[in-house]
C-alpha cells in the first residue's frame, strides 16, 4: 500500500466533497506526473476510486437536502449510456494523443469561462445577498444533452464528471444555489463514473492496488469536504469552486504543477483577504437626526 498515494487521495477527496469536482482533473494528473502511473491505468484507477468515493459525499448532501433529484435523473439518463460509448470510442481511436489533447484544451477553456461566470455570480450575490433558494424549473431535453456530452467526455478522458457537468449546469440553471449545485453533481456522478469505470475495466487496464490506495484516502476526504459544503454559506462554496475551476483549467492546459499551485494559492489568499475584509468592515455610523425632525 502506497501511503503517499493515499494522502494524495485524501486531499483530492476533500476538494471533490467541497466542490463536486476535481477528481479526474486533479487525481489523474497526480497519478501520472507524481507517481509515474501509466495514463490508461491512471484513468481506469481514478474512475474506479471515484465510483467508490462519490456515493459517500452524495449521501451527505442527500441527508442535508441539497440535491435536485429531477436534475439527477435527467443527467444520468444521458450520461450512463454515453459513458460506455466514450470508452468504446477511445478503444476505436486507439487512445490517439491529438484527440485527448484537443478534448483537454476545450475542457480547460470551458472551465475558465465557468470560473469567470462564478466570479460574476459571486459579485452579484455580494451586492444582492444569496437570498432564499430559488425555484428551479427543470428543462428535460437540454439537461439530457448535458448528460450525454458529459458521459462521452468522461468515457474518453476520465475528466468531466464534475467539472464539465458543473459548467453546463451553471449555464443552464444560473439560479441554482452553490450547495445544491455541488450536491446534485456529486449524486449524478455516481452512476456516470461507475459506468465509465466498468467500461475501462472491461476494455482497459484497471490496477486494483492503485485504486485501493486512492480510495483509502479519498473516502474520509470526501466525507470531510461534503460536510463542509452541505452546511457552509454559499459564498464559501463559490470561492472554493472558483479556485478549483481555475486550477483544473490550468492543469488541463498542461501547465506545471508548480505554476498551478502558485496560481491556486494566490487565488485562495485573495479569497481569504476579501472574506476577512467583509467580515471586519465596520458599518457606517448612523447619522444623527436633524433638528427639524426632532422638533416635529
Amino acid at each position: 500500500m502506497d501511503w503517499t498515494m493515499a494522502l494524495a487521495g485524501l486531499g483530492v477527496g476533500i476538494i471533490v466533497g467541497l466542490t463536486g469536482m476535481g477528481g479526474g482533473a486533479l487525481m489523474t494528473p497526480i497519478l501520472v506526473l507524481l507517481f509515474h502511473v501509466n495514463p490508461v491505468a491512471a484513468i481506469s484507477s481514478d474512475l474506479a476510486a471515484s465510483a467508490v468515493m462519490k456515493p459517500f459525499g452524495g449521501a451527505v448532501h442527500a441527508r442535508r437536502g441539497t440535491v435536485n433529484w429531477r436534475l439527477v435523473g435527467w443527467l444520468c439518463a444521458g450520461s450512463v449510456p454515453s459513458a460506455f460509448l466514450g470508452v468504446l470510442l477511445l478503444r476505436l481511436l486507439g487512445d490517439d494523443e491529438s484527440v485527448q489533447h484537443t478534448l483537454k484544451i476545450a475542457l480547460g477553456a470551458a472551465l475558465l469561462l465557468a470560473a469567470a461566470g462564478m466570479l460574476l455570480k459571486a459579485w452579484t450575490a455580494r451586492r444582492t445577498g444569496d437570498g432564499p433558494p430559488a425555484e428551479i424549473v427543470v428543462r428535460p431535453v437540454p439537461t439530457l444533452l448535458i448528460g450525454i456530452a458529459g458521459g462521452l467526455v468522461v468515457g474518453l478522458t476520465s475528466v468531466g464528471s464534475g467539472s464539465l457537468i458543473i459548467v453546463a449546469l451553471l449555464a443552464l440553471y444560473p439560479r441554482l444555489r452553490a450547495n445544491d449545485l455541488v450536491g446534485t453533481d456529486l449524486v449524478q456522478a455516481v452512476p456516470l463514473v461507475t459506468a465509465a469505470a466498468l467500461g475501462h475495466a472491461f476494455f482497459g487496464d484497471l490496477h486494483l492496488d492503485i485504486a485501493g490506495a486512492v480510495v483509502l484516502g479519498s473516502i474520509p476526504g470526501v466525507l470531510i469536504g461534503s460536510r463542509i459544503s452541505s452546511r457552509a454559506p454559499g459564498g464559501l462554496v463559490r470561492s472554493a469552486l472558483i479556485i478549483v475551476l481555475l486550477a483544473s483549467s490550468l492543469k488541463l492546459f498542461d501547465l506545471s504543477t508548480l505554476v498551478v499551485g502558485a496560481v491556486a494559492g494566490g487565488a485562495a489568499l485573495i479569497a481569504i483577504g476579501l472574506g476577512l475584509s467583509r467580515r471586519y468592515r465596520k458599518p457606517a455610523p448612523a447619522l444623527a437626526p436633524d433638528r427639524e425632525t426632532i422638533s416635529a
